[in-house]
């Protein structure tokens, strides 16, 4: 399956006093890898957005299934799970790479996407910007 992969180092100012990333850094992965996505594959919907698109986060979720330390390697994998006139739903498999070149999944998260226009105090919901859907279309599930 395709995605869509930053990559990251987890730095000690991500962990809590126990030593394991405190929970909120995975969303804010989340919202970094859709950022770099946008940066690397739809720079057109930058400029859109600098314009007068917004993209609302309407919901977000991560499950964890192992822990992960500070300099641990992460590789955040975005695929497109769902695209909707207005909206967008990402997925985002979380995986530690191993020094060895293994990898294990340490989390799965979601991501739901609205495309709104116009004023602060009026938006609207818009179509999903055709350079975002072109975008996106390597990265849907099959």
């Amino acid at each position: 399956m395709k995605y869509f992969e930053y990559l990251h180092t987890v730095g000690f100012e991500e962990t809590n006093l126990v030593g394991n990333v405190y929970y909120v850094n995975y969303l804010r992965w989340q919202g970094r890898c859709r950022e770099m996505f946008l940066k690397e594959r739809a720079p057109e919907v930058l400029a859109d957005i600098r314009d007068d698109l917004k993209l609302f986060t309407l919901k977000v979720d991560c499950e964890f299934f192992a822990e992960i330390t500070a300099f641990d390697q992460v590789s955040i994998r975005m695929r497109l799970t769902e695209l909707a006139q207005t909206q967008v739903e990402f997925g985002f498999d979380y995986v530690r790479l191993e020094p060895d070149g293994g990898e294990t999944l340490i989390a799965r998260g979601r991501q739901r996407v609205a495309c709104m226009r116009g004023p602060n105090t009026r938006t609207v919901p818009a179509r999903v910007p055709e350079a975002l859907v072109r975008a996106l279309q390597p990265y849907a599930l099959s």
